[in-house]
């Protein structure tokens, strides 16, 4: 378990003083998420009534998208001009669509997708955690702000079904739309600019590399360091059925698995809360023994056996079983974020960060929609008992423990790296960081044939 005072030094009023603001936008972000769970599963449905699982799919397939081809561009400027404008930006379009659920289904889904532009809420808020904490706090504050994301979860679709049925889905999207505006004034007000300021240009004016900032420039650039490409076709192959399993959950529960919404919401709040102890408690102490790769392995076994169990389950206790399993798989990202960040120069935080969440983006394009596929090819549908006579009930979560097995199989060959010793030019770079803005222009190519992280084994 994390020690006093490290826990007091990230949330304190130190050096680390401002971990606690990345905290705070996300529990309210996605707190204002999760009180919807209930109202847009029964939207989606009444908008969508024949084909639910494959237009649920296309909807967020679409979103993923537009993520994974704005996410490197927003990393790059948001190394170059600051963190906290891009905060805004990406909270503030990520929660624009939630007033239009009542007014407009049809305009809602529609915003949904188009939201993915800045939908990159996450790559923002580490590169900012990564600007304030000292390496070896990097793992212990990452996977603080990822338990805060499964805190979010934890009460507030509970809440949300809820004050649904007793005072309808209206006041559920007031609640949720006044959540979304106080975090848009908690960022403007309260939220301190991380990037230091001798890593920032004079003016907004100042050219970035634009070749960071291209998505399938930030592809190629992976081939060109072993330890990158292994980590980014480890994040693919893992997150691909998250993502998938994410967007169609839920829904599955209530229409295939026949739970109530009321059991959907303690089912959230239970996996929520064995979440939160796997990242903060579960996870430093792994971190600490037995290290940041054989954590990534851990984590990726407890998926494994997560999707196998959905994918064959088709009682309502499996479910509860496997999503105990479930939280424990929630460290896997965490250590994955935690590695690329310790191997990559201090100002290049954000384009690392953008690099993975651009393929994270890439997944929730393809998962989504693969999964919505899998749903309609194997005809499960929204009738009663559709699924009860199948061999498989949870196809897609099969082919997802899958993919995750190929996933451990990569990720054996990550290498353990050792951190700033290996790199004793970056810090050098970081000191020097006006000088190194002042000559982007010309340097931007030559940088950009450079691998982002610095290959090293033990």
């Amino acid at each position: 378990m994390p020690d006093i005072p490290s826990m007091n030094k990230l949330l304190g009023r130190g050096e680390n003083s401002f971990v606690y603001h990345a905290v705070v936008v996300i529990f309210l972000e996605f707190f204002a998420w999760g009180l919807l769970t209930t109202p847009m599963l029964t939207v989606l449905h009444q908008t969508f009534p024949q084909h639910t699982f494959l237009m649920n799919g296309l909807i967020h397939g679409v979103k993923g998208l537009l993520s994974f081809l704005s996410a490197p561009l927003i990393g790059a400027l948001s190394d170059v001009w600051g963190r906290k404008s891009f905060l805004l930006l990406t909270v503030f379009f990520t929660c624009a669509p939630i007033p239009l659920m009542k007014i407009s289904p049809w305009w809602y889904f529609a915003v949904i997708s188009m939201s993915g532009v800045f939908a990159v809420t996450f790559s923002v808020i580490f590169a900012y955690v990564a600007d304030i904490t000292q390496e070896h706090e990097r793992s212990t504050a990452y996977g603080l702000v990822s338990a805060t994301f499964a805190a979010s979860l934890v009460t507030s679709p509970a809440i949300g079904a809820y004050l649904s049925v007793a005072y309808g889905d209206m006041l559920v999207v007031i609640l949720a739309t006044a959540i979304a505006l106080l975090d848009i004034c908690f960022i403007l007000v309260a939220v301190p600019e991380s990037l230091p300021e001798k890593m920032r240009p004079a003016s907004w004016g100042a050219p970035i590399s634009w070749e960071q900032a291209d998505p399938f420039a930030s592809l190629r650039k992976v081939g060109q360091d072993s330890t990158v490409l292994l980590i980014c076709i480890t994040v693919f192959l893992s997150y691909l059925p998250e993502a998938g399993q994410y967007s169609s959950f839920f829904l599955y529960l209530r229409q295939v698995i026949r739970f109530t919404p009321e059991t959907v919401a303690a089912f959230i709040a239970v996996v929520g809360i064995l979440s939160i102890l796997a990242q903060t408690v579960v996870l430093g102490i792994l971190m600490r023994s037995i290290g940041n790769k054989n954590t990534i392995l851990l984590g990726l076994g407890f998926q494994i056996l997560q999707l196998a169990w959905y994918g064959f389950g088709s009682q309502p206790w499996m479910m509860w079983a496997a999503g105990a399993v479930a939280a424990m798989s929630s460290i896997t990202f965490p250590a994955i974020s935690a590695i690329v960040s310790r191997n990559a120069d201090p100002d290049q935080q954000g384009v690392v960060q953008g690099m993975i969440t651009g393929i994270r983006g890439l997944c929730n394009g393809l998962g989504p929609a693969l999964y919505g596929f899998v749903f309609y090819l194997f005809h499960v549908e929204l009738i009663n008992n559709a699924s009860s006579s199948a061999i498989i009930p949870g196809p897609p979560f099969l082919f997802g423990a899958c993919s995750v097995l190929l996933s451990l199989l990569v990720a054996l060959f990550i290498p353990e790296h050792t951190g700033p010793g290996m790199r004793p030019g970056a810090y050098k770079k970081h000191s020097n960081g006006a000088q190194s803005h002042s000559h982007s222009p010309q340097g931007s190519g030559a940088e950009g044939k450079e691998p982002l992280l610095e290959d090293s084994s033990v």
